[in-house]
């Protein structure tokens, strides 16, 4: 397939761009004007500038592409939640996914597919019970931005665009930033669960957040949300555990809520509370994950 990808400098969006390579797609990399095209990308990848808003040159590449993947939006653990911060990670969204639907409306021949990644936040941080796709979103920050985004994307829908959100929960990999500061105090041997400890921390190994959205490239059955995270749901005081297990470090140092509110603000709530989250629709698909508990995953992101 001939693939393009917006967003594609990214934790995920690296790993996706030289995983498809290798697997013979080609791809068509949208980067934004002011970032250097790093070295990461395999020899083949095609560059094409854009501003994350608008359609311009780039847009004739959207007739030749069978597929489209975005995962463009500005980070939403890069910084404290100020109200700037938080308008800029809502609009980041929803104008990649308007500038993409744009310049598919006025293409001849439109891609078959368009995967719109999301998040878990959809659902909202509180509440009870095991959480599907049947789901309906949270009215919080998070819940409206990832309604909103997905909003702006189901637009191609009408186009004739088979449209799939994948809903991803925390992403985990070597380099990965939310593991990273998770793992600084337990190297510290002052580690342990953050809050309570029994909220639920959704996640999914790098690996499987790429291996899901291959799959969903080629699954013309499957649209709408689809829940990115592992089956093995735990709460923060597993992964604390475990986490400590695979480092050969005690967790035994909770960090109360409020010291975590004091410092972050209402980003504090990522990882204060949480749902328990399944990947319902990836399981009845057929999809095999690559690191179904979190003992293989952590021992992969950190050994």
């Amino acid at each position: 397939m001939r693939i393009l990808i917006a967003g594609g400098t990214g934790f995920i969006g690296s790993a996706l761009i030289r995983e498809l390579s290798s697997r013979g797609h080609e791809i068509v990399a949208l980067v934004r004007e002011s970032t250097a095209v790093p070295d990461l990308f395999p020899a083949g990848v095609q560059i094409q500038r854009w501003d994350g808003r608008t359609p311009g040159e780039w847009s004739h590449s959207m007739e030749e592409v069978d597929a489209v993947i975005n995962l463009a939006g500005a980070s939403i653990g890069g910084g404290r939640w100020t109200r700037r911060r938080k308008a800029l990670i809502l609009q980041s969204r929803i104008d990649a996914a308007r500038a993409l639907v744009a310049a598919m409306r006025t293409a001849v021949r439109r891609p078959e597919v368009l995967i719109n990644a999301s998040g878990v936040g959809y659902y909202g941080l509180s509440g009870e019970g095991i959480v599907t796709e049947e789901n309906a979103p949270g009215d919080d920050f998070l819940g409206t931005t990832c309604r909103q985004s997905e909003s702006e994307a189901s637009a191609a829908s009408v186009l004739g665009v088979r449209v799939v959100f994948p809903r991803f929960g925390v992403v985990l990999a070597q380099g990965g930033e939310a593991l990273e500061r998770m793992v600084f105090p337990f190297r510290m041997f002052v580690g342990g669960p953050l809050g309570s400890g029994e909220q639920w921390y959704p996640w999914v190994h790098r690996d499987d957040a790429v291996g899901a959205m291959a799959f969903l490239l080629t699954h013309q059955n499957i649209k709408g949300p689809v829940n990115g995270v592992s089956p093995d749901a735990v709460t923060m005081k597993t992964f604390a555990r475990e986490l400590g297990r695979v480092l050969g470090r005690p967790s035994w140092l909770p960090v109360p809520s409020f010291v975590l509110k004091a410092l972050l603000g209402e980003m504090a709530s990522l990882v204060l509370y949480g749902r328990r989250i399944l990947p319902a629709r990836l399981l009845e698909a057929g999809y095999a994950f690559k690191y179904p508990t979190l003992r293989g995953a952590l021992e992969s992101a950190l050994c």
